[in-house]
């Protein structure tokens, strides 16, 4: 590729902030108003090589930013085109006191104003598309921020001064925002992992990015909820200087929902990889309604494998060592190696409802995108075996062309995290999102957008918690006080309508009903007790057209136990209508209880108790005797609130507890 170098070396400077080339009264406008701005205003991070950003005008308006910061201005000393297309791949940015004036410029009697400063940078588009700065001179031979420009009142009248100066402060919020959203990576390297997205740190200082009074605002929440709420636990992480690093914290309720909704975890770092305003990340499980209950919040100062170590250690402590069966995340190498050190005996899968949202995104520029699309969907929904998988997935990449797409390739490597055909043997409780449409949404998602500052996030925070709550009140008392309609006549939907909450009987009695679209069972092969069944069914297909698709079941008449190739007890927690046809051909009239599961039932968190596992706490330490009893307390306190009557019913009971511990001081007497 030649490079085309144009010279931009004749003293104009390209804008202040906003990233247009502007006049030296906005110039001044916008200087006017620095002492308006000083509350917007962050300490910006100076350059360093390996910073990279999304485009040429983030660049310029960071260094732009920076240099006002600082005290200078800035200059655009060279860029570099392409011949053809004209598309720009390299620039240097200097210091406007940078050169010295050419001879026919001085001939014009003006007084010298550089200094032959040394301060640049210099950037290039590189392979990930990002422009990254490459060399950097941070160095001045001059005074900085003492030049004098001209007043104010020269631009014109009153009305056109209050325009301009209105003008610069939305251009200087913009671009505050625009740098927080976009500079990345100061420590250097700027290249993107094919396997996975390589997250990158933010803060040079190594600590959170907040707003003024974002530090009190934390601490008063803290407080606050420690004194209204005597189970709230939380952790900070200072850096070497004493500033705020990290932050983990969960209410009596998280914890307490922990203990029952634990083993299966849903990491949502969605608001920091998308460079949310707040840097938020969650633990999220699914209660016995199949709702998305909290588990525990951190606040992050970058996406490391350090801060993220250490938001796993903290939820690990507050929670009395308990190990997730499971945990789902974002696609990211970065947290695949902070699970792998904290959290060695829990699966660890990608969520595919991630992945396949990230498809518009990732093939939307290829020929023939909605083919391969399609293509992609029935590859990872629709196979049944590896072989199918290994087979479908090979016919697309040949039949499209897209064998060498870094994404596409990326994604065949890690297949077995998160292609449904691998994944047949993890237990995920309902948050497999194993069938098409189906997502993992942000616990927050409706209380936070990507500039939601902080404190704001922190009253909403309780009100999001709030209505959760309410929710699962209202849907526990709706299960126990009503009877579902049945559909069929078939037995095993009555059984579990006595014993599922309504919101999973609901799934459950979809499977029953669809029993009647499989209309053959047969017996392919028998090993002693072991029998493989084939089950037909007709599916859905393209337009109005019904497919017949073959579906094997391993049936072990001696152990009770059945297990379909579909896989939907481990991916949903109850079993298919393939599965249920075969114990129904084989006679059996209840469904086996090892696959009616606990976590479903109405009465779940009231026969439930919580425990310690052996092993990972000490019931003779004060806090974890603590930390038990609440948990059990609590679960007489929900059940209180739901009625007058249960409120008193759970009055008596501590009021009796009270007493029989009481009785205890007394016999020891």
């Amino acid at each position: 590729m030649e490079e085309v170098p144009l010279i931009d070396d004749r003293g104009a400077v390209e804008g202040e902030c906003s990233g247009k080339q502007g006049e030296r009264d906005d110039a001044e406008a916008q200087f006017g108003v620095e002492n308006r701005l000083s509350e917007v205003r962050k300490e910006f991070v100076p350059p360093a090589i390996g910073m990279e950003f999304e485009s040429y005008d983030d660049a310029y308006n960071y260094y732009s930013c920076y240099a006002k910061e600082v005290g200078f201005r800035v200059r655009v000393k060279n860029s570099w085109f392409k011949r053809n297309s004209r598309e720009k791949y390299g620039a240097v940015l200097c210091c406007s006191s940078q050169g010295f004036k050419r001879i026919k410029d001085a001939n014009r009697l003006r007084k010298e104003t550089r200094t032959g400063c040394p301060a640049m940078i210099r950037m290039r588009l590189v392979d990930s598309k990002r422009w990254r700065i490459l060399e950097v001179s941070l160095e001045h031979n001059h005074l900085l921020g003492t030049k004098s420009y001209r007043a104010i009142k020269k631009m014109g009248n009153g009305t056109k001064r209050k325009s301009q100066l209105g003008n610069a402060d939305n251009a200087e919020v913009r671009t505050i925002k625009l740098y927080q959203a976009l500079v990345i990576d100061s420590a250097g390297n700027g290249n993107l992992n094919s396997n996975a997205r390589e997250v990158r740190n933010f803060s040079d200082k190594n600590q959170l990015n907040l707003r003024k009074g974002d530090t009190q605002a934390i601490y008063n929440y803290f407080c606050r909820m420690q004194l209204t709420n005597p189970g709230f636990f939380y952790l900070m992480d200072l850096n070497e200087v004493g500033r705020l690093r990290n932050v983990f914290w969960a209410d009596a309720r998280c914890r307490a929902s922990c203990g029952y909704f634990s083993d299966v975890i849903y990491f949502d770092n969605s608001y920091i990889s998308s460079k949310f305003e707040v840097p938020l990340v969650a633990f999220v499980g699914l209660n016995h309604h199949g709702q998305p209950v909290l588990l525990g919040c951190g606040l992050l100062a970058g996406e490391t494998v350090e801060s993220y170590e250490w938001v796993f250690k903290s939820w690990l402590t507050c929670m009395s060592g308990l190990t997730p069966q499971t945990i789902i995340s974002d696609r990211c190498k970065v947290i695949q190696n902070a699970i792998a050190e904290v959290f060695p005996r829990s699966a660890h899968r990608f969520s595919l409802s991630h992945i396949m949202r990230k498809v518009p995104e990732k093939l939307g520029g290829l020929q023939n995108y909605d083919a391969i699309r399609k293509a992609l969907i029935k590859v990872v929904y629709e196979s049944l075996k590896v072989i199918e998988f290994e087979s479908a997935w090979g016919f697309m990449v040949q039949q499209f062309g897209v064998g060498a797409h870094e994404w596409l390739r990326g994604l065949y490597e890690d297949r077995v995290k998160w292609a449904p055909v691998y994944l047949k043997d993890t237990f995920f409780a309902g948050m497999s999102a194993a069938r098409p449409g189906e997502v993992l949404s942000p616990f927050f998602q409706k209380y936070v957008h990507k500039q939601t500052p902080l404190k704001e996030f922190l009253d909403k925070y309780e009100l999001a918690l709030q209505k959760r709550h309410k929710e699962e009140a209202l849907t526990d008392i709706e299960s126990r006080n009503s009877r579902p309609g049945l559909k069929t006549r078939c037995f095993f939907e009555l059984q579990l309508s006595r014993v599922y909450t309504r919101d999973i009987f609901k799934k459950v009695q979809f499977e029953v009903e669809e029993m009647y679209s499989c209309f053959s069972t047969t017996q392919l092969h028998i090993d002693g007790p072991i029998v493989i069944f084939l089950v037909k069914e007709r599916v859905p297909g393209e337009g109005n057209r019904r497919e017949i698709r073959d579906y094997e079941v391993l049936y072990n008449r001696s152990a009770s136990e059945v297990c379909c190739i579909c896989s939907c007890f481990n991916f949903y927690g109850y079993l298919c209508r393939h599965a249920l046809c075969v114990l129904n051909f084989n006679g059996v009239e209840e469904i086996p209880s090892k696959y009616i599961l606990p976590r479903w039932k109405k009465d779940y968190k009231r026969v439930h108790i919580p425990e310690l596992r052996s092993g990972d706490a000490n019931v003779g330490d004060r806090a974890q005797r603590f930390n038990q009893l609440f948990r059990s307390a609590l679960q007489i306190v929900e059940e209180g609130v739901i009625s007058l009557e249960h409120y008193k019913a759970a009055l008596q009971t501590f009021e009796e507890s009270l007493n029989r511990v009481h009785n205890v001081d007394d016999r020891q007497e």
